[in-house]
C-alpha cells in the first residue's frame, strides 16, 4: 500500500536536456533535477563554440569602440586634458571618416547599378527570350480523348508567340 501511494504522490517529468521529478513523502515534499546527459556521459562538458566567442568579444569591442569615438567627437578638447588624455587626432577625422565611408558606399552603389546596366542585353536582343539552357517543346502526339489519363509533357519554355497570342491576341 505504501509503494502504491509513494507512486501516486510522486511525478516525473522528462525533457529532452534534463529530469525533473517531484515526490511527496511522509509530508516532505523533495524536488530534484538530474541531468541524463550527465548520466550518460559521466559528467558535464564544458566549452564554448568559437563562433559565440567571436560574436561575443565583436559586439563588445563594438560598443566600447563607438563609446570612445563619441567621447573623442563630442567631448570638450579641455575635459580631455584635465582626465590626462593628451594624445588623440584631430577633430577633423570625427567627420572626415564616417563621411568618406557613406561617400565609398554611394560610389560602390552606383558603380554596382552602372555594371549592371553595361552587362545587361537591350530589350531587342534575341538572347533575352533565348539562351543556352533554353528547351523547345518537343512534338507529343495528340492525346486521346477517350483516355482520361494523359502523359505529362516533358518540361520546356513556352514559345514567345504562344505567349503573345495569350497576352495581347
Amino acid at each position: 500500500m505504501s509503494a502504491e501511494r509513494d507512486m501516486a504522490d510522486s511525478w516525473m517529468v522528462s525533457s529532452p536536456r534534463r529530469l525533473l521529478s517531484l515526490s511527496k513523502s511522509k509530508g516532505r515534499a523533495h524536488f530534484s533535477i538530474s541531468d541524463s546527459e550527465e548520466k550518460k556521459a559521466g559528467g558535464f562538458e564544458h566549452g564554448t563554440k568559437p563562433s559565440e566567442v567571436y560574436g561575443f568579444v565583436g559586439s563588445i569591442s563594438t560598443v566600447v569602440a563607438t563609446v570612445i569615438f563619441l567621447a573623442w567627437a563630442y567631448t570638450p578638447e579641455h575635459w580631455l586634458q584635465y582626465v590626462g588624455i593628451t594624445y588623440y587626432p584631430s577633430r577633423y577625422w570625427a567627420l572626415a571618416v564616417p563621411t568618406y565611408i557613406i561617400v565609398t558606399i554611394v560610389l560602390a552603389m552606383g558603380f554596382y547599378l552602372g555594371l549592371n546596366f553595361m552587362i545587361t542585353p537591350p530589350p531587342s536582343s534575341l538572347s533575352t527570350i533565348f539562351d543556352e539552357y533554353t528547351r523547345e517543346p518537343s512534338g507529343f502526339p495528340a492525346p486521346c480523348s477517350s483516355s482520361k489519363e494523359q502523359p505529362i509533357q516533358p518540361i520546356s519554355d513556352i514559345p514567345i508567340c504562344e505567349i503573345n497570342d495569350k497576352m495581347f491576341g
